[in-house]
């Protein structure tokens, strides 16, 4: 019996850190305050204590009884009206005889069956929606590259890091019939579904785009017309790409909105690729500019997604792009630069939770 409850303990404790808790359950309950309440703005300042909590708690009341189904909105107002009824003193006056109730468990005990009823129910819907989302993070996943492309001389480490199950950066290889390399990052605005969702359609714009002209420009362009069509003002997507020479070095390329690449030289010098334009999405035609770079012997491309620059430590401070850049000064193997740089951003994080999506991306030539 020792042993069977040792076990489930352990097994029911699974992934607590009790040090965390604290920061944890804190964060939550900020977190489901203001999910809870953004529909129900603040009224003007009520003075005093009381009447700020009074203002707080009905705006929690009905922030959370109208995110609840009608039903479950009548189920948990009932349970509300037993708790208080049952916590006070009731008296009746029947022609000339008064009755006197005093707080009665059974009406607790209804009240607390009752919104355990409706945790239930809550618990169920949530868990069909995760098995849902964990089928649709699996379907994701294989819309980004898992395997480093088979390119002789030239050397590639990526990763992938979403703020939720599912996530909107987006990289991608190609490898062309000429034996060109065709490349791209891209970061679809926000996270979560809605960025997943379009992440997917500029995948699959992408890779047909590819197929009838794998011209940076063009490509863009095709993925900026589907994301504008089939979008609205929040649908748009950062994106950078181009076509790499691997006999060359030559990497053509154009960056519509994403963070500038680093382009780390042999000798240890800095160069960023990019020039300033819009993302795309967001209007019918977006003026995008080609251009182009010469990758040689023991240079280093990195291409990353806002995430990582802008990630928070617990004080606030963002990583920053200087942190960035010396995480990759000491160059090495595409691998060495790419755990060099998350290992500094984990490192710098801490106990920091993720908010965004991060994505990063190392080409280097090896020859």
């Amino acid at each position: 019996m020792f042993r069977k409850t040792k076990q489930f303990f352990r097994e029911y404790t699974d992934g607590v850190e009790v040090g965390r808790v604290h920061t944890v359950l804190g964060r939550d309950v900020t977190r489901a305050y203001s999910v809870l309440t953004r529909d129900h703005p603040e009224s003007d300042q009520p003075k005093g204590r009381i009447g700020r909590l009074w203002d707080r708690s009905k705006r929690l009341f009905l922030g959370l009884s109208y995110k609840l189904s009608p039903a479950r909105r009548v189920l948990f107002a009932v349970a509300m009206i037993l708790v208080v009824i049952g916590v006070q003193e009731q008296r009746f006056t029947i022609g000339s005889m008064q009755i006197s109730m005093t707080s009665s468990p059974l009406l607790l005990l209804l009240s607390i069956g009752a919104l355990v009823f409706l945790i239930i129910l809550e618990l169920a819907d949530r868990v069909v929606i995760r098995d849902e989302l964990e089928v649709a993070r699996q379907l994701q996943a294989e819309l980004i590259a898992d395997r480093s492309p088979d390119v002789p001389g030239w050397d590639f480490a990526f990763s992938y890091q979403t703020a939720n199950t599912i996530g909107g950066d987006y990289y991608e290889f190609i490898a062309l019939p000429d034996g060109r390399l065709f490349v791209a990052a891209g970061d679809a605005s926000g996270h979560g579904i809605a960025a997943g969702l379009v992440m997917a359609v500029a995948s699959a714009t992408l890779k047909l785009a590819v197929d009838q002209n794998p011209e940076a420009v063009s490509v863009a362009e095709m993925v900026n017309g589907a994301l504008y069509r089939t979008g609205g003002p929040r649908a748009f997507m950062t994106l950078f790409c181009g076509i790499l020479d691997s006999t060359t070095g030559v990497f053509d390329y154009v960056c519509a909105g994403h963070p500038f690449p680093l382009h780390r030289r042999s000798d240890g010098s800095f160069e960023e690729l990019g020039t300033g334009c819009l993302p795309l999405g967001l209007r019918p035609a977006v003026p995008l500019r080609a251009s182009s770079v010469a990758i040689g012997p023991g240079d280093t491309l990195v291409i990353f997604s806002d995430g990582i620059p802008e990630m928070l430590d617990g004080e606030g401070r963002d990583f920053g792009f200087d942190r960035l850049r010396e995480s990759v000064a000491s160059g090495g193997s595409a691998q060495q630069v790419h755990d060099n740089v998350m290992q500094a951003l984990d490192a710098f994080a801490g106990d920091a939770t993720v908010l965004d999506d991060r994505s990063l991306v190392v080409v280097r030539n090896d020859r």
